[in-house]
C-alpha cells in the first residue's frame, strides 16, 4: 500500500507519489494551442490537414481540427471527447473541446478552447493542374490513316476511367488536358508512371506498338533531375467490327485484348482465337462503317433472300441459326458475291 506525499492518504495507486485527487487538484489535464489554421482549396474545396488533403464538410473539418490539436498529460488516457464550436467571424471558430480522461481508473473531465481560422488558398494537386502541370503525354496515334472518332473517344475514356481509380488512391493523379491533333489524340498526364499506366493499358487493348521518349526538363530544388516522357502509342489499322482477311481467309474481328483476338469466318461463321503474335497479320479489308445494308426480302431456316444493294438484285445468304435478323443485315461483297456479316 502507497501513501500522498501531500495528505498522507493510503492509496494503492498514486501518480507521482500523489492521491488520484491531490493529484488531480487544480492540475489542467488537456490544452490546446490559442489557434489552429484550416485549409480551404478555393479550386476543388478540399480540407487540407498539413500535408494531406481530403473531401470533407467544413464544420467536421473544424471540429476535427481542434480535437487534432489536443495535448492530453501523459499520466491520462483519453476515453471519450465531444465538441462544440461558435462562429464568431465568417473565418474564425471558437471550439470546444470536452474531454473524459483515466487517471488510474479514474474518471476525470476537463475542457479546452481553441478558435479554428479558415484560410482560403490552392492545394499542390489544383495548383498544378491550373498551372497546365504534366510529367507525361500519352500520344494516341493511327497505323496509316486518322483514328475513327468512335475509337478515339474510346480510349479517351479508357484513360479517363483510370486516372479516376488511380486518383482514389493517388490525388495527385490527373489529366491536364487532351487535344486532338492531326492523326489522333495527346493527353498530358500529371506524373510519368500514369503515363506509363495508359500507355499500357492502351496498347494491351488495341493490340498496339508503344515508344517512349525522355526529355531532360530541368532540376529539382534538391538537384535531381526532371524529365518529361512522351509516349507513342501507335493503333493498328484494324479496330472491332470491320472485316479483316488472315491466312487467307476472311474474318470479321470481333475483340482485341492483351492476348490476341477474337474473330469470326464470314463463310463458316466459326469463331477462333489468335494469339497476339500473328494479330500483325490482319488486313482490313472492309472497315466496319463502309460494310453493306442490304434489304432483307425473307428467310428461310438458315438462309436470308435480301436485295444487293449494288445492283438491287435478289440473292441469297447463309446466316448462323440464332441469328436474329431484322429489316435489314450487314453485308459484305467478296469477289461479287454478298456474306452476311454476324
Amino acid at each position: 500500500m502507497n501513501f500522498c506525499v501531500r495528505c498522507g492518504k493510503e492509496t494503492e495507486h498514486t501518480v507521482d507519489g500523489l492521491c488520484t485527487e491531490c493529484f488531480l487538484n487544480g492540475r489542467k489535464l488537456t490544452s490546446l494551442p490559442h489557434h489552429v489554421d484550416v485549409k480551404i482549396c478555393t479550386n476543388c474545396g478540399e480540407i487540407g490537414f498539413g500535408e494531406t488533403w481530403v473531401a470533407k464538410d467544413i464544420q467536421g473539418a473544424i471540429e476535427d481540427a481542434a480535437k487534432g490539436s489536443l495535448i492530453v498529460i501523459k499520466e491520462a488516457k483519453m476515453v471519450s471527447t465531444e465538441t462544440a464550436s461558435v462562429e464568431q467571424e465568417p473565418y474564425t471558430h471558437l471550439v470546444v473541446v470536452d474531454s473524459v480522461l483515466d487517471i488510474n481508473g479514474h474518471m476525470a473531465e476537463d475542457s479546452s478552447s481553441t478558435l479554428v481560422r479558415l484560410k482560403n488558398t490552392v492545394c499542390k494537386r489544383c495548383s498544378r493542374q491550373l498551372g497546365n502541370y504534366y510529367e507525361a503525354i500519352l500520344q494516341i496515334r493511327a497505323g496509316s490513316k486518322d483514328i475513327p472518332q468512335r475509337v478515339m473517344l474510346e480510349a479517351l475514356r479508357r484513360v479517363e476511367n483510370l486516372v479516376g481509380t488511380q486518383s482514389l488512391s493517388n490525388r495527385h493523379a490527373f489529366i491536364t488536358k487532351a487535344e486532338e491533333v492531326q492523326g489522333g489524340i495527346d493527353i498530358y498526364l500529371s506524373s510519368i508512371s500514369l503515363g506509363k499506366s495508359a500507355a499500357k493499358d492502351i496498347s494491351d487493348t488495341y493490340c498496339a506498338e508503344t515508344k517512349e521518349a525522355a526529355k531532360l526538363v530541368g532540376v529539382t530544388e534538391e538537384g535531381q533531375e526532371m524529365y518529361r516522357v512522351t509516349y507513342l502509342v501507335r493503333l493498328p489499322d484494324f479496330h472491332v467490327g470491320d472485316v479483316i482477311q488472315f491466312e487467307g481467309r476472311y474474318f470479321k474481328l470481333t475483340r482485341i485484348s492483351s492476348s490476341g483476338a477474337k474473330v469470326i469466318d464470314i463463310m463458316n461463321f466459326r469463331e477462333r482465337a489468335v494469339k497476339r503474335s500473328d494479330v500483325p497479320a490482319f488486313k482490313v479489308y472492309t472497315r466496319s462503317a463502309d460494310l453493306k445494308e442490304a434489304l432483307v426480302v425473307s428467310r428461310a431456316g438458315e438462309e436470308v433472300q435480301v436485295l444487293n444493294p449494288s445492283n438491287y438484285s435478289t440473292v441469297d445468304m447463309s446466316v448462323p441459326a440464332d441469328a436474329e435478323i431484322g429489316d435489314t443485315v450487314r453485308a459484305v461483297e467478296i469477289d461479287d458475291v454478298l456474306y452476311y456479316v454476324p
